[in-house]
């Protein structure tokens, strides 16, 4: 069977995804994404990064996912990052705005979800006498 095209995403909520990962670049004390890349532990290119932040790609759920936990937690924090306290709170609020943007498709999943759960299992209807 083949694959349905999907719809373009909105630049709207392209711009919306870059701007959480810059925040959280920022956050974790990277200035600039040539900073964040010098980390070893960085799993994307300058280039994919830019790309991102400026909203001309939309990541993945699991690329967006990779970058938010290493800004949060395996990043080498840079001079003036937040505590990680902080960090982790605003890494938290970004993956949690992401999932319910459509592009993400996760809101149109737990309507499946809900649609497919059977009806929850009660007693049995009492017979009228």
């Amino acid at each position: 069977m083949a694959r349905k095209k999907l719809p373009p995403i909105d630049p709207e909520q392209a711009r919306a995804i870059g701007a959480l990962l810059r925040g959280l670049r920022r956050a974790a004390g990277f200035r600039a994404v040539q900073d964040a890349v010098a980390d070893p532990a960085c799993p994307a290119a300058r280039q994919t990064i830019y790309a991102y932040e400026r909203g001309g790609l939309v990541p993945s759920l699991a690329q967006f996912l990779e970058l938010v936990e290493f800004y949060a937690l395996k990043a080498t924090p840079g001079p003036g990052a937040k505590p990680p306290e902080d960090l982790r709170t605003q890494a938290v609020a970004a993956v949690v705005t992401a999932l319910t943007m459509p592009c993400y498709h996760m809101t149109e999943a737990m309507r499946l979800i809900g649609r497919l759960q059977p009806p929850p299992a009660g007693r049995p209807p009492r017979k009228r006498s």
